[in-house]
């Protein structure tokens, strides 16, 4: 490779495929790195919700993970969601780049020493405008997109939210649902809780499957489709931001 060493990322996945993300794309694997991921690069799979880990000893050789959505509590006591605690933080004494989605930027939060809890104003699923924090200080995420846009749209889908930061952490985008839509430590760690991977087609389908299960109502799944319809997600601006993170073009 021309003496340029390869660049290795790891999925750490807290959600087990879905059969229509299965038949439609392959997986959720295929999902984050058609969004994050680049030519030339190495992605592992570690489905951490099945106990697959990655071996401390190898952490090293690694140049950052992305920590997927998950339907589990990030403040639950599962052992795996208690051994994923361990790997953040020691991630985080290492300074390597970790992306938290979702469940991941909350789990992200809880394992570095922030509150997480049940969305005070309930479920938000569907395209969430966000909010970014004006006159930010230190923050260069945004700056490879010539200037900090004031606001973006997301898909969104959650229920539980990041109540407290962790100490050293920056709020850097709010909206009107959730008052931590993004956040970062140093240039090394960065949670958003939407979802910038997710297509309008996989959320339709995980609506339609909340309200089989009775997670949520008919008439908001059937509001939560009609604002599918009449608006989109900033999906190619929030991939850049993602991965310039990752790369380190920031």
């Amino acid at each position: 490779m021309n003496g340029v060493e390869e660049k290795r990322y790891g999925l750490l996945q807290a959600v087990r495929d879905s059969d229509y993300v299965k038949k439609v794309y392959g997986g959720y694997f295929n999902v984050f790195v058609s969004a994050f991921g680049e030519e030339g690069e190495r992605w592992d799979l570690f489905r951490v919700v099945e106990g697959e880990f990655p071996d401390m000893n190898e952490l090293h050789k690694y140049d950052g993970f992305v920590v997927s959505g998950s339907p589990h509590d990030a403040y639950a006591n599962d052992y795996w969601i208690l051994k994923l605690y361990f790997l953040l933080q020691t991630l985080d004494a290492m300074e390597k780049k970790v992306l938290g989605i979702c469940f991941g930027h909350q789990v992200l939060c809880k394992a570095l020493g922030g509150k997480v809890g049940k969305a005070y104003r309930g479920w938000d699923i569907g395209i969430r405008t966000v909010r970014i924090v004006k006159n930010l200080t230190g923050c260069r995420l945004f700056e490879e997109l010539g200037e900090i846009p004031p606001s973006l749209s997301i898909i969104e889908c959650h229920q539980d939210e990041v109540w407290e930061v962790p100490l050293g952490a920056e709020v850097i985008a709010f909206s009107d649902k959730t008052g931590v839509e993004m956040f970062t430590i140093g240039d090394h760690i960065l949670g958003i809780q939407g979802h910038p991977e997710y297509t309008k087609d996989i959320l339709y389908n995980l609506i339609d499957r909340l309200l089989n299960s009775n997670s949520i109502e008919r008439d908001f799944a059937e509001t939560a489709k009609c604002g599918l319809e009449i608006a989109e997600p900033d999906r190619k601006c929030w991939e850049r931001i993602c991965r310039n993170f990752l790369k380190g073009r920031i």
